[in-house]
């Protein structure tokens, strides 16, 4: 009688831990289903963000199939978001909602949707804090378009220790950015133009340039003096000193045109030189105390100098 106690004791011990090791094995399945599940849906996320960006046109059932397996809703328009610096990227896409992350022209960027163009408010506040160059909102075939200009705002955007930490927008910058879009070709219209000047002194070259571009953009005299800040007889006689370098082609609309840009291109060159210079030396300062502050950026103020 024992004997067959011990017996069924035994055997209920070999159902419990057999039980137990199915409970383990059903709970260790379904861990690893819902793991699979997570890298199943970052490689759909990947792809979707690779196919978006890429210049070449995909057909809207891929970019469907595409985007119901990366669980992310295809907007009618996208803005780019490039962090200033990589380490930001995760931090960024834990405060947007429905951003895609990936990489592209070798650097970490995002992809938020953007349902209304006009209306960025959310977004500034959602990163209220926090520095990045936001491209402008396009339609999905133009998602490329957006991540290269925000590229290129960052690009004229030196980071720099301070305290005031934004956003900056395509949208606010899109003369500046069209302007220099390319340097070479923006100094040699500034050569081309401004050759009348290159054989002032740089003091000359530069009062008469900012005469010029005064009175380019204000339309006469009064108007130049009062954005200068200088008697309107001072401007009625530099420009006519600036008519006898350039002759009769002030009074051509094509020529006052062409001017204006080589004078604004140049304007914007130097100061984004003069910016990028004092970041050098506050960075040199910061080594030399070996203080490292928060990193952040802030774009130039370039527009209506």
């Amino acid at each position: 009688m024992r004997n067959e106690v011990r017996n069924e004791g035994r055997r209920q011990g070999l159902r419990e831990v057999r039980n137990e090791g199915l409970r383990e094995a059903r709970h260790g399945s379904r861990h690893e289903s819902r793991h699979e599940g997570v890298r199943e849906m970052d490689r759909a996320r990947h792809d979707l963000f690779r196919t978006l960006t890429d210049d070449r046109d995909a057909s809207e059932m891929s970019l469907s199939e595409l985007a119901e397996a990366a669980g992310w809703p295809l907007p009618l328009a996208v803005r780019a978001i490039v962090p200033a610096t990589p380490g930001e990227t995760q931090q960024l896409a834990a405060v947007l909602d429905h951003c895609l992350v990936g990489m592209f022209a070798g650097r970490p960027c995002l992809l938020v949707p953007s349902p209304d163009p006009d209306n960025r408010a959310s977004l500034e506040n959602l990163l209220r804090g926090r520095f990045a160059a936001v491209g402008h909102a396009v339609p999905l075939r133009d998602t490329a378009s957006s991540l290269r200009w925000a590229l290129r705002l960052a690009a004229l955007t030196p980071a720099r220790p301070g305290l005031e930490v934004r956003p900056v927008f395509v949208d606010d910058h899109l003369s500046t950015l069209l302007l220099l879009q390319d340097e070479p070709l923006a100094h040699a219209l500034a050569a081309r133009w401004l050759r009348p000047l290159a054989d002032l002194t740089p003091r000359q070259s530069e009062r008469l340039e900012v005469t010029l571009l005064a009175w380019l953009e204000g339309g006469g005299a009064p108007e130049a003096a009062k954005a200068l800040s200088v008697h309107p007889q001072t401007v009625r006689y530099r420009m006519r000193q600036l008519e006898k370098l350039f002759g009769t082609g002030l009074r051509d609309p094509r020529t006052r045109f062409e001017l204006e840009m080589a004078l604004r291109s140049r304007r914007l060159m130097a100061q984004v030189r003069r910016q990028h210079s004092r970041v050098g030396r506050r960075a040199a300062r910061v080594i030399q105390a070996d203080f490292t502050p928060l990193v952040v950026g802030r774009m130039a103020r370039v527009n209506g100098l």
